[in-house]
């Protein structure tokens, strides 16, 4: 929990109690859902939490944007951003129905009024978004036609609506964007000096 509030000193009291919620709900469900790793619940705060919230680094999401979670598995990114971003709405989307289970009861219990969940595949969605968010699900070539899918055409934010992904080490991977798009690569650790993130990336595609 420290970690969280290092790298982001201006959350209020409401947010900090919702960060500090997050071990003990997460710990809870993992003991009938297995959706962290055993061995990697202990480092839940760096990452998972820490890890979804470089994206709030990169871009701070105007009031009203709309934010779909792509294979959100446990909440991932979208809890931790739904937390930092109050006013915007996000969707978190898995096909599998037990992941969207203990989804739904971490924001229940968090009171993220702002969350809804789906528990579908990427081809059955009809509504659109500003912006898709996702962790290690898939590979960018594979991502980038789901998002173009579900992303809106009206702009409202700094960066133009688009693909916003937390990969690992991309310098292969991100030859498989053409190299006509609009894109953006930032080494995480410019954001969060931890060691575990010397091989962890974030993606921006312009939609």
């Amino acid at each position: 929990m420290e970690l969280i509030r290092k790298y982001f000193p201006d959350l209020n009291e409401h947010q900090i109690g919702q960060f500090a919620a997050l071990e003990g709900l997460y710990r809870d469900w993992n003991e009938k859902i297995n959706v962290i790793s055993r061995k990697d619940i202990d480092n839940l705060y760096l990452h998972h939490v820490l890890h979804s919230l470089a994206i709030a680094r990169f871009i701070q999401f105007k009031p009203c944007t709309k934010i779909i979670d792509l294979g959100t598995g446990g909440g991932f990114p979208g809890i931790p951003l739904a937390i930092i971003f109050p006013e915007c709405h996000f969707t978190l989307v898995d096909s599998i129905k037990k992941k969207i289970t203990v989804v739904d009861a971490v924001a229940e219990a968090l009171g993220l009024t702002n969350v809804q969940t789906k528990n579908a595949r990427v081809e059955e969605l009809k509504d659109k978004f500003d912006f898709v968010v996702t962790r290690a699900v898939a590979k960018i070539d594979i991502l980038l036609p789901w998002s173009r899918k579900v992303l809106a055409k009206q702009q409202t934010n700094m960066y133009p609506n688009g693909l916003i992904a937390l990969k690992g080490d991309m310098r292969e991977e991100i030859k498989l964007i053409p190299k006509f798009e609009y894109k953006e690569m930032v080494h995480i650790p410019q954001y969060f000096n931890e060691f575990y993130f010397e091989e962890k990336y974030l993606v921006y595609v312009q939609g």
